[in-house]
């Protein structure tokens, strides 16, 4: 087995092993990032899980505290860092980085109704988001290996993939961030790309 065989395989188990816990907890979550990218773009190496964890706005203290106490933190005070930054830094116990956001915004609670479950063969079920939402999320990051993974992912997912469903969902993201030309540059990849 390959060192790159290796480091997916530890990823995938811990986000089988955290997904078991947020399911017992019965919380809305789905995992997004390289564990999302490991399912509808290629492999690639990762260093941590994300997921996104929907708490509402409010709660956000009763969530990290639970996470807190059956996870351990990277950082000093996560409490609070949860609360003020919407997102835990937690650690497995294999010491893979485990960064759970704290989902508020519509379209987070709308992302994860539309994930769905990945079924790892020696690994376990892991639940992700949908192609299409790993776009958005990755175009409205808009880093040089975010538009590297999004062309792959389209590519990959040809004709399968909801391009009007994903531009009505980045249109408002790439409106709050004041980024209209990730609109524009997402656009471009489609029409290089999908017929």
């Amino acid at each position: 087995m390959t060192e790159l065989s290796k480091a997916i395989n530890n990823i995938l188990m811990v986000a089988v092993e955290t997904g078991l816990y947020l399911d017992q907890c019965g919380w809305p979550y789905c995992f997004i990032g390289g564990v999302a990218y490991q399912r509808w773009g290629e492999p690639r190496q990762t260093v941590d899980v994300d997921g996104v964890l929907f708490s509402g706005f409010g709660d956000e203290q009763k969530f990290a505290e639970a996470l807190t106490s059956d996870f351990k933190s990277r950082i000093d005070d996560p409490v609070q860092f949860a609360i003020q930054n919407r997102i835990l830094l937690l650690e497995s116990s294999s010491g893979v980085g485990i960064d759970l956001s704290l989902g508020g915004l519509p379209y987070e609670e709308r992302m994860i109704s539309r994930s769905t479950d990945w079924d790892v063969p020696s690994h376990g079920r892991i639940k992700t988001c949908s192609a299409d939402d790993l776009i958005v999320l990755k175009t409205v990051a808009s880093r040089p290996q975010d538009w590297i993974d999004v062309e792959k992912v389209i590519i990959r997912q040809d004709n399968k993939l909801d391009r009007e469903l994903i531009m009505k969902e980045l249109q408002p993201l790439a409106d709050l961030k004041e980024e209209p030309e990730i609109v524009k540059q997402l656009q471009r990849l489609f029409d290089k790309h999908v017929n």
